[in-house]
């Protein structure tokens, strides 16, 4: 189902996670479930992953996750304010050690000037606090800004457990 790649980073998360004894959720925008479908496809992930939210609207952001509307509102669901709340909240909401969170503008439509088609915030709470990292892909296809996604958030997670 996954590109190989995928797969093998997917496998090396649950495997640190599990070596630490680490649990993880992922709350998810524009990627709607993927980075939880990757690691779920690992054996042995139910010692790991928890539980994912797919919040795909604002509403949901701040229903699932306790985002603040008021925030989405200044800074829009696309920025680094709200891939941080979307960890911070997911993490508290499940409990969980780690937390990705992913919110970006997948395309074809729906980008600007100032949050163009491929930019992508992601955000992972930690046991040692929260990272934040921001990518442009850029016009790439819907497809591959949310698979180039669900790398990024697989490579926030396998280093949060390598960090230790």
């Amino acid at each position: 189902m996954f590109p190989n790649d995928i797969q093998r980073l997917a496998a090396s998360v649950i495997a640190a996670a599990s070596a630490r004894g680490w649990t993880v959720a992922t709350a998810e925008s524009c990627t709607g479930g993927l980075v939880a479908g990757a690691l779920t496809a690992v054996a042995g992930s139910s010692s790991v992953v928890d539980r994912g939210f797919v919040t795909y609207s604002n509403a949901a952001k701040s229903e699932m996750l306790g985002v603040p509307a008021a925030l989405i509102v200044r800074h829009g669901a696309v920025s680094e304010p709200v891939a941080r709340a979307m960890a911070t909240g997911a993490r508290e909401a499940a409990k969980t050690a780690l937390a990705v969170s992913i919110t970006g503008v997948a395309g074809p439509g729906g980008g600007s000037d100032e949050k163009p088609v491929g930019l992508v915030h992601f955000g992972c709470a930690t046991p040692q606090g929260l990272v934040h990292d921001k990518r442009l892909f850029g016009d790439i296809g819907r497809e591959e800004v949310r698979l180039e996604s669900v790398r990024v958030a697989l490579g926030l997670l396998l280093a949060a457990c390598e960090a230790g």
